[in-house]
């Protein structure tokens, strides 16, 4: 699959290798993928966030700050959390209380000062079923290659923290199609 993506693309995934060194996490996840895709400039799916009003300064901020608290939340989503309040489980609570035990973030199932057990980095089914999604849509579309663009779709119609995060700043699958593959002024070339 990895011989169909653009150079845009193969960018992301290796983006989301260092996001992953970076932040000492076992494995690549759909976050790295997005914080990768947030870096990059001149590409279909950097395109398309500014035409959706993320500029660079703003979104990446914005992002990683969502991704933070729910890293902190054990990677729920916030609708995750929603759904235990309304079984009487208040999740803010329990991190309060392991957080208090055992430090700030203690639920986040980083690394941080932990060795690799070897130089390859394995990615999680979250980032898994990104790609895997990513190749569904290219087909979809017709695209012959797998393009950073596809990757950013693939996390908006996929449950969980990215595309939620993405949805809060009015990113959704539906915007991105007309965006990327609309009529008119706005379509990425």
């Amino acid at each position: 699959m990895f011989e169909r993506f653009t150079k845009d693309a193969r960018a992301v995934v290796q983006g989301a290798v260092e996001h992953c060194e970076r932040s000492g996490s076992g494995a690549v996840d759909a976050e790295h993928l997005l914080l990768a895709l947030l870096d990059r400039r001149g590409s279909r799916a950097s395109f398309a966030l500014a035409a959706l009003g993320l500029a660079p300064e703003e979104r990446k901020e914005s992002v990683r700050q969502a991704l933070g608290d729910a890293r902190r939340r054990a990677g729920l989503s916030r609708s995750e959390a929603d759904a235990l309040a309304g079984l009487g489980i208040d999740v803010s609570e329990i991190v309060a209380r392991v957080e208090e035990v055992h430090g700030v973030g203690a639920m986040s199932g980083d690394r941080k000062g932990k060795e690799w057990r070897s130089g390859r980095r394995t990615f999680s089914r979250g980032a898994k079923n990104v790609l895997e999604k990513s190749l569904r849509i290219a087909v979809a579309h017709r695209d012959r290659h797998i393009g950073d663009e596809h990757f950013l779709l693939a996390l908006t119609i996929l449950p969980g923290v990215p595309g939620e995060v993405l949805a809060d700043r009015g990113v959704t699958y539906d915007a991105l199609v007309r965006v990327l593959h609309g009529e008119g002024e706005s379509k990425a070339g």
